[in-house]
């Protein structure tokens, strides 16, 4: 479950809830550390698989847990990315 926090930052608000907008270098921070998480738990769902005994359950919660993280990344990336309605 996605907590106030991540849909906060998500949306471009900062971390202290004072309703203030991140500047482009802390979204693009915050875009690298998503980025970042998003390859690790890949990586560690591919080692998980890849055992003799799998855990379904941890990996299904990894695998959800990755997608919100995709829909982090997309979220920041769509306000570092302005739209041009040509």
């Amino acid at each position: 479950m996605t907590d106030a926090a991540d849909i906060s930052i998500a949306v471009g608000r900062d971390e202290r809830g004072t309703g203030g907008r991140m500047d482009e270098a802390e979204l693009r921070a915050r875009l690298h550390r998503l980025s970042e998480e998003h390859r690790d738990l890949d990586a560690a769902i591919a080692a998980l698989s890849g055992q003799s005994s799998v855990d379904a359950l941890q990996i299904a919660r990894l695998k959800k847990r990755k997608l919100r993280l995709k829909d982090e990344i997309q979220a920041v990336q769509d306000l570092l990315i302005p739209d041009i309605i040509a």
